[in-house]
Parts: C-alpha cells; sequence; structure tokens
C-alpha cells in the first residue's frame, strides 16, 4: 500500500505560479508511474501530467509548455510546477500511482491522494 499525500494548492492571481507536492510513502520507484490529475467544478478529471522515477515524463498538451512534473527520489516525492497559471486552471488537483503502463495513459491508476486545491483569479 501507499500513501499519498498532495500539497502545495492555494490562492493566486493568473499569471502567477504554484508548486504542488505529493509525498509518497512505500514504493514509487520504476516500474511505478506517478501521476497528477485535477477536476473542476462541475467537469470530468483531467489528466495533466505522469512521471516515472527514471525520470522519463509526460505533460497534456493542454498545459504543455506552463507545467512541469518533477521528482525527488531522496524525499519521495513528486512536484508539479504550474507556471503561468489561468483562471481556466482553477481545481483540486490529484496526484496518484500506477503500478505500469505508458505515462501519456489515463488507465490504471488504483492509488490517489487527498486533492489540494488550486484556484486562479483574474
Amino acid at each position: 500500500q501507499v500513501q499519498l499525500v498532495a500539497s502545495g494548492g492555494g490562492l493566486v492571481q493568473a499569471g502567477g505560479s504554484l508548486r504542488l507536492s505529493c509525498a509518497a510513502s512505500g514504493p514509487t520507484f520504476d516500474p511505478y508511474i506517478m501521476g497528477w490529475f485535477r477536476q473542476a467544478p462541475g467537469k470530468e478529471r483531467e489528466f495533466v501530467a505522469a512521471i516515472r522515477w527514471s525520470a522519463y515524463n509526460y505533460v497534456a498538451d493542454s498545459v504543455k509548455g506552463r507545467f512541469a512534473i518533477s521528482r525527488d527520489k531522496s524525499k519521495n516525492t513528486v512536484y508539479l510546477q504550474m507556471n503561468s497559471l489561468r483562471p481556466e486552471d482553477t481545481a483540486v488537483y490529484y496526484c496518484a500511482r500506477k503500478q505500469s503502463g505508458l505515462l501519456g495513459s489515463t488507465a490504471g491508476y488504483g492509488d490517489w491522494g487527498q486533492g489540494t486545491q488550486v484556484t486562479v483569479f483574474s
């Protein structure tokens, strides 16, 4: 079992930045894949980015160029750096883990964190 604790959300003005963290307990090394998702009110959950501990990563087209995913092996933590934030980025952001598969696939995520709220105001 793994526990995922997401943090770093908050209220930020459009154009600003936030860095989300996902601290994991339990195995997170390859072949596990860590991902970030988000869900805005009234909308379906949306895939944002994923990373292997080997550092290969994938970022969704909708946020590419503004968001970046990274990991710190020593801290067993995955980060989502969010720059140039827009009001439409407002959502609850979740980190999740799957045991294997394709970076760009949303299938297979079985472990989820509690989510952290990001609110971007104009």
